[in-house]
């Protein structure tokens, strides 16, 4: 069960979305606001996993208030402005709804939303078993990336590009290096640069300052260097 907020400055249009979450089974409706400032406090002593949130507001927008929080819930807009879309999904955003809302559509969001949420609340039990893949902004849209199907992960600043088996089209995400090295699993994935994650599956040769995927070589960081080493099981190259 997802608890979920709604924060919406028209009465009737917040009311609508509350039956709208009513409807969908694995929410639990736990707070419903006219404005950011009633909504503060009660994220800051309660848990909230979803968020449904209006753009434009008087006082603090959505965006503004989204940029304000320092850990946020997963997300999802709803507003009657087809413009901030972009805004929304660099500020990592699991759906982006333009009133007024099909039920429908409404749950398809919902459900991107309760498969991220599935993923990362995974239990510490579970934890030597990965579902096997990984879900991303990209692109409007949450993209689910199967783990096999990962080469190589390279950061650009505050961009992730995913190279995957099989495509010539990367994966592009508004993410850090951190944040998505946290969701791989260890035995899989090795870092080997700051800019660089590998799939341990994929390495074909190992150089001192390189390694190879393929006929491809990415360079290896000095800090990266022994974990490597670990790697092969055999002293420094």
């Amino acid at each position: 069960m997802m608890r979920c907020i709604a924060i919406d400055d028209e009465p009737l249009a917040l009311e609508l979305l509350a039956d709208n979450i009513r409807q969908v089974p694995y929410l639990q409706l736990v707070g419903k606001f006219l404005n950011t400032l009633e909504a503060t406090p009660f994220m800051q002593r309660e848990p909230v996993d979803l968020l449904f949130l209006d753009i434009q507001m008087p006082g603090m927008t959505g965006l503004q208030f989204l940029r304000s929080l320092p850990q946020r819930p997963i997300v999802i807009l709803i507003t009657a402005y087809e413009r901030y879309a972009l805004d929304g999904f660099e500020l990592d955003v699991v759906d982006y709804l333009v009133k007024p809302v099909a039920l429908d559509r409404f749950v398809r969001a919902c459900n991107k939303a309760f498969e991220l949420f599935q993923v990362r609340t995974l239990p510490a039990a579970q934890a030597s078993s990965h579902p096997g893949y990984i879900f991303v902004n990209s692109e409007y849209s949450l993209v689910k990336v199967n783990l096999p199907d990962i080469v190589w992960i390279e950061g650009l600043k505050d961009y992730i590009r995913i190279r995957l088996e099989n495509s010539q089209k990367p994966i592009v995400t508004r993410m850090n290096m951190k944040t998505l090295e946290e969701q791989l699993p260890a035995g899989e994935f090795i870092r080997v640069h700051k800019s660089y994650i590998v799939s341990i599956r994929h390495i074909t040769a190992i150089r001192k300052n390189g390694i190879f995927i393929g006929n491809q070589e990415l360079p290896v960081g000095s800090n990266y260097r022994t974990g490597l080493d670990a790697l092969t099981g055999r002293g420094e190259l």
